[in-house]
């Protein structure tokens, strides 16, 4: 009879346990969304502040980029402006060089003519063509008019000879200019050729330093694209989060106010009212007997702080001290002529079965099984059926 009471008791309780769907349900799970949003909120907040860090160093390296290839574009400029202008004196010399070669030319050709002369002079002078000094003595009219006529033979010979050493002269120092001018030529064109090396090796430390920047720049954009990605989607989980604390709120408001019932309140000072109970735990009221969230609740909550000893409300039996579902850590006492009581959410158990008698502490308050906040939760049974605590403390 005795295991029929029991196992009659424990089947009852657990039917009555709160619901997975209770109104502690909800909001719990709603707790637990907005929990979790707001884990991905502060992920993506994260996440943009490591994108915004990120954005500030590629800037920073941009910058500096910036600076470099303004420096690199002057160097370039003025080497540019170097080249052309020993480009411009490469061709002026070219060109004086290409004259003093045309200038040389005419002069051998000059020479040419003149050897020619001087030649023909001679061998008209070896075939007796030009008249002797003797001829001429001869042959003059008197000799005033020979010595005119030597006179004249030498002048020609002075002139031939003049002519010889003036082209000879030009030659030679027209081929001495055109050698110097070709050495000029030789190393305008050398410095011409290294500075033409250089401005190309500016120009592709130039043309690299604008890739670089243009790689960076893309990235840059595509960091701050990832940024407003994440800060939107910061800002949507925070939303997200938000509605479902202000519905959290609200349910919170509904427990509160459900909990708010009758005012009652035990020092829990062992006093025994009629039916001959006393209050297992000093303290208010909160929840009281009845309808309560759509279902019946079977008994009161007492609050207490956490750990505060819980008596037996009667002498008896305990018939059940273990854990069960939303009842949490659970003592049944069976007093007797149907009679029982309940004690749930313990923290922890001082009596794990057999007689106990009134006023002794049985465990320690607690928030265990569907709790929000340290409270014993008390339930007398009539043959089973729930009553009202008040009706015997």
């Amino acid at each position: 009879m005795a295991r029929l009471l029991v196992c009659s008791l424990v089947l009852v309780l657990l039917v009555a346990a709160p619901a997975s769907g209770s109104i502690y349900d909800r909001k719990q799970r709603l707790d637990d969304q907005a929990q979790a949003l707001q884990s991905k909120a502060d992920q993506a907040r994260a996440r943009e502040d490591a994108l915004r860090s990120e954005i500030a160093t590629v800037s920073e390296r941009i910058q500096a980029l910036e600076a470099e290839v303004g420096d690199v574009s002057s160097r370039l400029a003025a080497l540019e402006e170097d080249l052309a202008l020993h480009q411009q004196k490469l061709e002026a010399v070219k060109a004086l060089y290409r004259l003093q070669s045309e200038r040389l030319a005419y002069l051998r050709g000059q020479y040419t003519v003149a050897q020619m002369r001087l030649a023909d002079r001679l061998v008209a002078i070896y075939e007796g063509e030009d008249p002797s000094t003797l001829d001429i003595v001869l042959e003059a009219d008197s000799f005033s008019d020979a010595l005119d006529q030597i006179d004249y033979l030498d002048s020609i010979a002075a002139q031939d000879r003049r002519v010889v050493q003036h082209v000879t002269g030009a030659r030679d120092h027209m081929r001495e200019l055109k050698e110097r001018t070709g050495k000029t030529k030789d190393r305008v064109a050398a410095v011409t050729r290294t500075v033409e090396i250089r401005t190309q090796q500016q120009r592709a430390a130039y043309d690299q330093l604008l890739i670089s920047r243009q790689g960076l720049a893309e990235a840059r954009s595509a960091k701050r694209e990832a940024r407003d990605e994440a800060h939107e989607a910061a800002e949507h989980y925070e939303g997200r989060a938000e509605e479902l604390l202000k519905v959290s709120a609200q349910l919170a408001a509904r427990i509160n106010a459900a909990q708010s019932g009758p005012s009652y309140s035990s020092a829990g000072d062992g006093t025994v009212s009629a039916s001959g109970m006393i209050w297992p735990v000093g303290g208010p009221v909160v929840s009281g007997f009845g309808w309560r969230w759509g279902r019946m609740h079977e008994g009161i909550d007492i609050a207490a702080g956490y750990g505060t000893p819980i008596q037996a409300s009667a002498s008896g039996n305990v018939i059940y001290a273990g854990w069960m579902g939303g009842y949490g850590n659970l003592i049944i006492i069976d007093h007797g002529n149907g009679v029982a009581t309940a004690y749930a959410h313990q923290s922890s158990f001082v009596v794990g079965g057999g007689a106990v008698s009134q006023g002794q502490t049985i465990g320690y308050v607690g928030c265990t099984g569907h709790c929000f906040g340290p409270h014993l939760h008390f339930e007398v049974r009539v043959n089973g059926a729930a009553v009202d605590p008040l009706g015997y403390l």
